[in-house]
């Protein structure tokens, strides 16, 4: 028996074929009525499929307002939109902005809606999912471990004074970071997960806060930016979504990363960041935590 749950998957799919489309021609893929379709979806979803698509599409625009160089009544016609006025309108009613304003000034592409489906880039639809997330892969463990690292670290750094937290530290490893101290480094740890965190929700970043702050206010916000980055890598692995794209609007101009590319590069700048502060607090006597090898780490029981 098909339930409602079934045909609301089954119209996501046809969706995702069909978002240009009209109304009809999805009906007919599903071999049902508009009006049976119509009602099925929006007692699933919470929203009328048409609202549903006309969202997505407003969402697809925006996308290629940050992405691409098309002019803005081409990104309207594309979105389905008759005129440029008509585009506008509606634009502004969801983002606030104009087209061409919000494209200088970018914020989020999503649009709230009941359903929680959104169009994901390059061309996709997703659904965000409740069920409970258990696989654990590598990529995942050394995420663990890059959190529980830099937390040990922020323990250790919280027993020096001021004078050995902003001493130089002289390393030469290229162009990732100036000026660096223990007490900057760490701030650029803890920063890069609450960064990304911002970037995937599509939020703007204060760069700023990373610099000359407590330990105690960087335990702080790890506790916080750390599970959250966690969550959703352990996510993205489980859905297997590691090469889906978003649009990093905490850059300048804004780019889009795939969720892997994001993991990948956390991995690597972090390890850079994190040999140099156990190498500086090696340099003062601190030296329980080793090399900050994850290789025990991954090799235990999850």
């Amino acid at each position: 028996m098909t339930t409602a749950a079934d045909t609301f998957a089954a119209f996501l799919d046809a969706l995702a074929e069909t978002l240009d489309l009209g109304s009809e021609e999805r009906a007919r893929r599903l071999h049902l009525s508009r009006f049976h379709l119509d009602r099925v979806v929006s007692a699933t979803g919470g929203e009328p499929p048409e609202r549903m698509r006309r969202r997505l599409l407003l969402e697809r625009a925006a996308y290629r307002l940050v992405t691409s160089d098309q002019q803005v009544v081409d990104v309207a016609f594309e979105a389905g939109y008759g005129s440029h006025e008509a585009f506008t309108r509606a634009f502004a009613r969801e983002y606030g902005a104009s087209p061409s304003h919000w494209r200088r000034h970018p914020t989020r592409t999503r649009i709230e809606g009941p359903s929680g489906v959104h169009f994901h880039p390059p061309g996709g639809l997703r659904l965000l999912t409740s069920r409970e997330v258990t696989p654990m892969d590598l990529m995942t463990r050394m995420i663990e471990h890059h959190v529980w690292l830099t937390g040990e670290m922020l323990d250790r750094a919280a027993r020096l004074d001021d004078e050995q937290l902003d001493a130089p530290i002289e390393v030469p490893i290229g162009t990732i970071d100036d000026d660096m101290s223990i007490r900057s480094v760490l701030g650029r740890l803890v920063g890069q997960l609450a960064q990304w965190n911002a970037a995937v929700s599509q939020r703007s970043y204060d760069w700023g806060q990373e610099r000359g702050v407590s330990v105690t206010t960087l335990q702080r916000r790890l506790a916080e930016e750390g599970p959250a980055f966690l969550e959703q890598v352990r996510t993205t692995v489980a859905e297997g979504r590691l090469d889906d794209t978003f649009v990093d609007v905490t850059c300048e101009p804004p780019r889009v990363f795939t969720y892997g590319g994001m993991i990948a590069h956390v991995l690597t700048f972090a390890a850079v960041r994190r040999l140099v502060v156990l190498g500086a607090l090696e340099s003062l006597g601190v030296t329980d935590l080793d090399a900050g090898d994850p290789a025990q780490w991954v090799a235990q029981p999850a």
